[in-house]
């Protein structure tokens, strides 16, 4: 099955803007407060008044789970990167879409096939 002209000129901007993109770092970004070591601080009163929030930055290298914490230049440093590395998902994941339709839409799939030739009746005599 041959993709459709608009097929190939929407895969054509997705390789793109997937060309484009630049460096990416995959991971979980979150802001989180967080308590001290100091049982004394605002942070372990009733209510709690926790510190930060700080940004913590979560990924899997080799399996295991890896976490930093960034300073607030290192977050502006490194923001568009881990924006570009959502977008390369997404854009992963619309080829793929755009993929499967393709494949899907193939008329081979609804071809019936026929029974192995290597069955053969024996008559008896």
């Amino acid at each position: 099955m041959s993709p459709t002209r608009r097929q190939q000129a929407r895969a054509a901007e997705i390789a793109a803007e997937i060309a484009a993109l630049g460096f990416a770092l995959p991971g979980t970004l979150t802001d989180r407060p967080m308590r001290c070591g100091h049982p004394r601080c605002r942070c372990h009163a009733d209510p709690p008044q926790l510190h930060g929030p700080y940004h913590q930055w979560t990924r899997k290298k080799d399996g295991k789970t890896i976490t930093r914490f960034l300073s607030d230049d290192q977050l502006a440093d490194y923001q568009p990167w881990f924006d570009n590395h959502r977008r390369l998902r997404e854009l992963v994941a619309e080829l793929e879409a755009l993929s499967q339709a393709i494949a899907d839409a193939d008329p081979r799939w609804n071809r019936r096939t026929r029974a192995p030739s290597s069955q053969t009746r024996q008559t008896s005599s």
